[in-house]
């Protein structure tokens, strides 16, 4: 754990900048070479600690994966060909690695173990464990599987029909994923869209899949087939320039190669919303992941409300928003985002406390904040809480203030973006 102190003294931003592949899908790129047979070639893939957790966990397994920077070949003779781990599969700081490997295990002939690192032992497994018991999965761990080390005994499952309780693509994933090994169809329905790499994946990897109206359903049994998978810039990442383009003085900021899925663009709605000056082209809106360049300036800011069915759409970029609406003229009010009670870090808490020390006016609710703006900002001590979106969030925040900004631990940056302090520096 690395502190790290911050003081640029309100600099103007200037430059052209690539994000690093978006997490989401590098994650799922691994995972989908590994169930298929054949050789699956990755570009663009996400370096961060949290993706290389699930490389580890499938080298556990038995499947070849090579690195060569951020191309990744993944050699595979199909799930059923995998080996039983002699070791616990360690899965870091990474919550979808966690989820998504129950999901991908308990269709599986192995029995593995699941454990990740303190955050991880605090995350609610339970959401995901239900759905996938009910499938027939056997799964057991700690608090009756609510909180890993989970074991899970892989099996033949059963179709499920699920309704989501709430927006979560890494429980629709997990049901997904079990329902490839499901002797029959596997449906799960939502009542408000969350991010649909999962099915995107799915079609892309050769599964038939049908999605209309917030049902998703497909059969089980199908064969994937080895591809090649181009992963765009993560949006989550780019929010954090977008919202230091739209607030530092005399900016423009270029970012290229962004990934622009409608299920993930919430971050450009509520920026907009917001007044920020924007321009989006779009690359080619008809690839498997759809991706562009996005022009932010600097531009005057006003208060706005944030809720509803967007919220499952910048779920991880609400840190960052919140930083933003500290700066707009006006109240701006985030609701219906409980789910950032259940993140690495309860985020509610966090942002409003981190906040706070840095002299904004914030609220905590029971579903988001309320923020008063603008205000002035000074330097502080932030506490991370291990959150990689807490600490971009305090790192962004030291533009906007004449004195220096110390985060405890910088290093937890690394889970989702290793570069971001070369990129930060290469825009003064």
């Amino acid at each position: 754990m690395t502190s790290k102190t911050l003081q640029f003294k309100r600099p103007a931003l200037h430059g052209d900048i690539t994000v690093p592949g978006d997490k989401s899908i590098s994650h799922r790129s691994v995972m989908f070479g590994a169930i298929a047979k054949g050789e699956t070639t990755i570009e663009g893939f996400l370096l961060g600690d949290d993706c290389l957790s699930t490389i580890d966990c499938f080298r556990k397994l038995g499947v070849d994966i090579a690195l060569d920077g951020t191309n990744v070949t993944v050699k595979s003779a199909g799930m059923h060909a995998w080996e039983e781990p002699k070791d616990i599969l360690y899965t870091g700081n990474s919550g979808t690695t966690t989820r998504l490997m129950l999901g991908v295990l308990a269709g599986s002939n192995v029995h593995a173990i699941l454990n990740g690192d303190a955050s991880i032992g605090k995350r609610p497994m339970k959401r995901v464990i239900q759905p996938l018991r009910e499938m027939n999965a056997h799964i057991t761990g700690r608090a009756d599987g609510q909180y890993t080390p989970l074991a899970v005994q892989g099996k033949k499952l059963t179709p499920i029909d699920y309704k989501m309780p709430v927006a979560s693509a890494q429980v629709k994933s997990a049901i997904l994923l079990a329902g490839l090994n499901a002797e029959g169809t596997t449906i799960v329905r939502e009542e408000e869209a969350s991010r649909d790499h999962t099915e995107r994946m799915l079609r892309q990897f050769g599964a038939q899949i049908e999605v209309k109206d917030g049902v998703i359903s497909f059969e089980g049994g199908q064969q994937l087939t080895a591809t090649h998978v181009s992963v765009p810039g993560d949006i989550s990442s780019a929010a954090f320039f977008l919202v230091a383009g739209a607030l530092a003085q005399n900016s423009t900021i270029t970012l290229r190669n962004v990934g622009l899925n409608p299920t993930r663009t919430g971050i450009i709605e509520a920026l907009e919303a917001m007044g920020a000056n924007l321009t989006i082209t779009i690359d080619d809106e008809n690839a498997a992941e759809p991706t562009g360049t996005i022009v932010v300036k600097n531009a005057p800011l006003k208060g706005t409300t944030i809720g509803g069915a967007v919220i499952p759409r910048l779920i991880d970029e609400i840190p960052i928003i919140a930083l933003l609406a500290t700066q707009a003229e006006g109240t701006t009010i985030i609701q219906n985002a409980e789910e950032l009670k259940v993140k690495e870090t309860n985020r509610i808490d966090a942002v409003v406390a981190e906040l706070t020390k840095l002299g904004a006016s914030i609220q905590p609710t029971d579903d988001g904040m309320i923020i008063e703006g603008p205000t002035p900002l000074r330097g502080a001590l932030l506490h991370t809480y291990g959150d990689h979106r807490i600490g971009m969030m305090g790192a962004i925040a030291a533009l906007l203030t004449e004195e220096a900004v110390t985060l405890d631990d910088a290093d937890c940056i690394a889970v989702s973006y290793p570069t971001f302090f070369n990129d930060l520096n290469a825009l003064m």
